[in-house]
């Protein structure tokens, strides 16, 4: 398998089951960021844009330059932090190399921004999956606002629920579990 290979794949009948929020959805960052525990890891540009505005770079951040499916505003893009490393991922799937470079900006001491060519929608089933215990994840709800997915047995027992209705590979669990 190699490292732009999907790891995981949205499946058309399943598409519905990651349309709602899994965790509280917040309008303003600094009320998130005192609900949130630490690190923080942000999927999204304008999600991380947000945190960043309020002060806070999320020790992780996986951006696309996309916001529902339109380029993010040029404010948006100058805000986040240069990209360390680039990976491919297509739409409506997680590459292998994203999740091998979220799991490894997540052990990493030092923030990590990747950046992805494609779409990185559903990194965030990675991210939830693969952040310690008590870390949390925040990602874009399209016309809503942030979700804060505090990373709890509960949190991820509902993330692994949505993971079991995508087409997955044997990479995919070896690098989450």
């Amino acid at each position: 398998m190699s490292e732009t290979d999907a790891a995981a794949t949205l499946p058309a009948d399943a598409r519905d089951a990651f349309k709602s929020p899994i965790g509280p959805v917040y309008t303003d960052a600094a009320a998130l960021l005192a609900d949130a525990t630490r690190p923080i890891i942000a999927v999204g540009d304008v999600v991380t844009y947000h945190l960043v505005d309020a002060g806070q770079t999320p020790a992780v951040a996986v951006v696309d330059g996309r916001t529902e499916r339109d380029a993010v505003r040029p404010a948006v893009r100058d805000a986040i932090p240069e990209p360390d490393l680039t990976v491919a991922s297509e739409p409506g799937t997680v590459s292998v190399s994203l999740v091998r470079a979220l799991v490894d900006a997540i052990a990493d001491a030092d923030a990590t921004v990747v950046s992805v060519d494609g779409e990185e929608d559903l990194a965030v089933v990675p991210a939830v999956l693969a952040a310690p215990a008590d870390a949390t994840v925040v990602y874009g709800q399209p016309g809503e606002g942030m979700v804060r997915v505090p990373v709890t047995d509960a949190g991820r027992a509902e993330m692994r629920e949505r993971a079991d209705r995508l087409e997955t590979t044997a990479a995919f669990w070896r690098l989450v579990d």
